[in-house]
């Protein structure tokens, strides 16, 4: 037990590192991690399972800093801990370029940062992904193996987001009762008090969710203690409502938003440091204060060990696929599955829609990468994510592998980015390619991150019909295409769909989309092709030797672009076709490659039922686009597609005028 007099100076070794960076940088929010700081020291020294030694052990607890601003209180517990690439010259290089104590926390650039945060809600609905994929794995392996618990540091602004009421009603549904949120209830936003903009109360807000509520003193440590151990007996995820002064100790500022993003001052750090008691320098920590905060780090080591003496008796083909999972390899028979499911459809010739073709392509990838985790919101039947293999997870069972997330497009796509972060799960969901708007936030994290989360999007154009123009996504892929480190795919046919699956899975530090239709296209690859001619992002379809035009299509297009090139050969005219299933990888395509693809024809014209956005970098600027200018419209497919001009009579046209 640590004495209340150790404790106060333990958490004002963070307060005072905070407020030291924070002014050193001139920039920061030194405000939370002052108020949080008893909360922090609570929770890190007594009841997180943590080694600074061994940071990505697979047991261990999971803390998100939801309130991301407040980023010095987690460089401040991960440098007093131990961890080793967390040094003081870090912290004392806060928010400089190129140093690993960012503005915000940001994953992999230190160890103990569990996943990026800084937009608000972000953290609290990851981690909701985190306590799921906990659940799950601890069903799969068993307890000896997954037994942890997700802890949450939350603020004002985490729960005004829109997404936390996402994310909450889902941890509360599915009982994700591991899943520990505390609230800084601080009262206080940027603006000023929380009553200028809120008067909700969440405590009723969480229990009606399925939520336990437990209200504290945020600077009463045994208050602190107590809530954690009536959150973990729950069998409902828990909110912890610390009450707590932000800016704590600072005479003048503390307890107003003064001290929420701005550096306090030397007077005021001078008078905080007189008003607590703290005699050192900047940067400086007493020897048995950093001492005992060494002894924290290292409270879990024997836990730790217990666990991998546990991995290690286990039965050797569970601990293998464990370790595989956990280290994110894929298993070795996908390969095979999937080059021979190839060779069946250059056989069968299929024509179907590409959301059908995932569907079977899923069949085959679920059968035997058995850490797929897939998913809907709310729309199982027109994304085709559902399995043979897939039984749903419900409240009461997580042995399924299927998980129906509800209207929460954004609650899905940053539960999914937690799911990937703890490890030994891929997850998949789906939804309509126009709600990607509502996802987007956290498919952006995805791709800063580097993490495998893959987004069935299906209806991918005008070619869903009748739903018209709200439903009818006609800027998405441009806008998609703009996230750096996002692959999106856009499919033609079901051989394209699997090998578009498969580059998705082989890619372990990039998130993927797969934009999908909904109406029938008749197979573009006819033959069977051993390499994974998607994985090159754009390939040449149809050659010419001594082509004039050359057409570029991506996903349902591609059989506009194959009827054009018929009806010019037919006039005489050579014309060659390249499908273009993924922008992203065909532009990280040597110089050679690229070259070769784009070709030197007279007449370059692309075809996609978007807008031309993005195109410009394989037609060329004077190249000619089929595309959108305008929101969609309400009718049948077929109709729609004359009606805005994406036909092959309107591609041989616009060949024949530029050629004339």
């Amino acid at each position: 037990m640590i004495s209340p007099e150790k404790h106060q100076r333990m958490a004002n070794a963070i307060r005072f590192l905070a407020m030291d960076a924070v002014e050193k940088a001139n920039s920061g929010h030194p405000g939370m991690p002052m108020g949080c700081a008893d909360v922090a020291t609570v929770l890190f020294t007594r009841y997180l399972s943590f080694d600074p030694k061994n940071p990505l052990w697979p047991d261990r607890d999971r803390f998100v800093l939801s309130a991301g601003h407040g980023s010095m209180l987690i460089y401040s517990l991960l440098y007093l801990t131990g961890y080793e690439d967390m040094t003081i010259e870090d912290i004392k290089s806060f928010r400089q370029l190129g140093a690993k104590t960012a503005g915000h926390p940001e994953y992999g650039h230190a160890s103990g940062i569990e996943t990026t945060t800084g937009p608000l809600g972000q953290g609290i609905a990851t981690a909701v992904g985190m306590a799921l994929a906990e659940k799950k794995l601890a069903d799969e392996f068993g307890s000896e193996l997954q037994d942890h618990y997700t802890y949450v540091l939350a603020g004002d602004g985490c729960l005004m987001e829109g997404i936390s009421q996402e994310a909450i009603t889902l941890a509360g549904h599915l009982k994700l009762n591991k899943m520990i949120v505390f609230w800084d209830d601080n009262g206080i936003s940027i603006d000023g008090a929380i009553s200028l903009a809120d008067s909700t109360d969440q405590h009723a807000r969480f229990r009606s969710a399925g939520w336990n509520t437990i209200a504290i003193d945020g600077h009463d440590p045994e208050a602190i203690a107590a809530a954690i151990e009536t959150a973990k007996a729950s069998d409902k995820p828990t909110m912890i409502a610390a009450k707590t002064v932000i800016g704590f100790g600072a005479p003048n500022k503390a307890g107003t938003h003064k001290v929420h993003g701005s550096p306090l001052g030397a007077d005021e750090i001078a008078a905080t440091r007189k008003a607590l008691g703290w005699n050192e320098e900047a940067f400086s920590i007493p020897a048995d204060v950093l001492d005992a905060w060494r002894l924290a780090g290292l409270r879990s080591t024997k836990i730790r060990k217990d666990w991998e003496a546990r991995l290690a008796a286990a039965d050797a083909e569970k601990r293998a696929e464990f370790n595989r999972r956990f280290a994110g390899e894929l298993p070795g028979t996908l390969a095979g599955a999937v080059d021979a499911y190839k060779k069946k459809l250059a056989e069968t010739k299929p024509t179907v829609a590409t959301r059908k073709a995932s569907e079977d392509a899923l069949e085959v990838i679920n059968g035997v990468v058995t850490e797929t985790l897939g998913g809907s919101a709310d729309l199982t039947g027109s994304n085709n994510t559902k399995t043979s293999q897939t039984k749903s997870i419900t409240p009461t069972d997580f042995s399924g592998r299927y998980i129906h997330y509800g209207i929460r497009e954004h609650g899905m796509a940053a539960a999914m980015n937690g799911i990937a972060l703890h490890g030994g799960l891929i997850p998949y969901s789906g939804g309509f390619l126009i709600f990607s708007d509502y996802c987007r936030p956290s498919i952006r994290l995805a791709a800063l991150m580097g993490i495998r989360v893959i987004h069935v999007l299906t209806h991918d154009s005008i070619g869903l019909g009748e739903d018209g123009p709200t439903h009818q996504p006609v800027e998405h892929m441009a806008a998609l295409r703009a996230i750096p480190n996002l692959l999106m795919f856009r499919p033609a046919d079901a051989t394209e769909t699997v090998e578009c699956w498969q580059v998705a899975l082989e890619n372990k530090e990039r998130p993927s989309g797969l934009a999908l239709t909904r109406q029938n296209l008749i197979p573009a690859r006819t033959e069977y092709e051993e390499r994974n001619l998607c994985a090159q992002g754009a390939y040449e379809l149809i050659s010419a030797s001594d082509a004039k035009v050359s057409i570029f299509a991506s996903g349902s297009e591609v059989e506009i672009a194959i009827k054009a090139q018929q009806q010019l050969e037919a006039k005489g005219i050579p014309a060659r076709v390249v499908s273009v299933p993924c922008f992203e990888l065909f532009f990280e395509q040597d110089a050679d490659y690229q070259e070769a693809i784009i070709g030197h024809a007279a007449v370059n014209i692309g075809i996609e039922a978007g807008i031309r956005q993005g195109w410009d970098a394989i037609i060329g600027s004077t190249g000619t686009f089929i595309g959108m200018k305008s929101f969609g419209a309400s009718g049948p497919a077929k109709e729609l597609y004359k009606h805005f001009g994406i036909t092959a009579d309107a591609v041989v046209a616009a060949a024949e005028a530029k050629l004339a």
